[in-house]
């Protein structure tokens, strides 16, 4: 009997192991199926979403071709410039370099992409990081990108505040030859805001970590100095 009974025992215990076994297969699958759809979803949203964003914005008058900054000058080398209205290390960059990157795009050695992305939006209360980029795009839009870019750079608020509020931005654009309803009604109206957000996206995707970031024919420029800067432009030129 104890034979038996010993025998039933080992049977139950192998019909346990095997149902367990089966219930361990049935959930890893059911979890493997679940990452599979979850990854196939997640790869078919971002593609919805990719192709939706490249229709999603309108660039300004003056922009490149892949809408990402507006160009000035038509020079042989190109200086893609990436900078924030709200950020201090542009401006002195601006104060620093500014008047040897005119010269370059004068003298037909260069031309410059201005990206005026928003990154500093974290330290505005009203996002002035877009809302001063929007503008721009406004101010390209009217022909005076370069001459209301340096104004807004000349006027930069401090870090942690309101920023600029639209009327004084509308003001400033005023002040630089901007039709003062065309203008407003633009960046009153957010048009450009889309454009900022690509423009943006399109420098992260580019690994600009940081602003001011300056490239010589898509190469980081290490010496910013007006000095580094024309020697980087001469050598590209070559």
């Amino acid at each position: 009997m104890s034979s038996r009974k010993g025998q039933k025992d080992a049977a139950r215990v192998v019909r346990e192991q095997l149902a367990r076994e089966k219930r361990r297969k049935r959930t890893l699958w059911t979890s493997v199926g679940a990452v599979v759809f979850l990854v196939i979803a997640g790869l078919i949203g971002w593609s919805v979403y990719s192709s939706q964003r490249a229709d999603d914005f309108t660039a300004p008058k003056g922009a490149n071709d892949a809408g990402t900054g507006v160009v000035i000058g038509s020079g042989p080398v190109t200086i893609d410039l990436y900078e924030d209205y709200l950020c201090p290390a542009c401006k002195q960059f601006q104060q620093i370099n500014g008047a040897t990157i005119d010269q370059l795009v004068s003298e037909g050695k260069a031309k410059v992409v201005f990206h005026p992305v928003a990154i500093l939006n974290r330290f505005s209360t009203t996002e002035y990081s877009t809302r001063s980029s929007a503008a721009s795009g406004c101010a390209a839009e009217g022909g005076k990108f370069k001459e209301f870019s340096d104004a807004l750079f000349e006027r930069q608020p401090p870090e942690g505040g309101p920023g600029l509020s639209n009327d004084e931005l509308i003001d400033i654009g005023a002040g630089v030859g901007l039709n003062r309803d065309d203008f407003g009604s633009c960046v009153k109206d957010g048009t450009f805001k889309a454009w900022t957000e690509h423009v943006t996206e399109d420098a992260s995707e580019s690994r600009v970590t940081g602003t001011p970031t300056i490239r010589i024919n898509g190469k980081d420029v290490e010496d910013r100095s007006p000095d580094g800067i024309k020697a980087a432009v001469e050598a590209a030129g070559k």
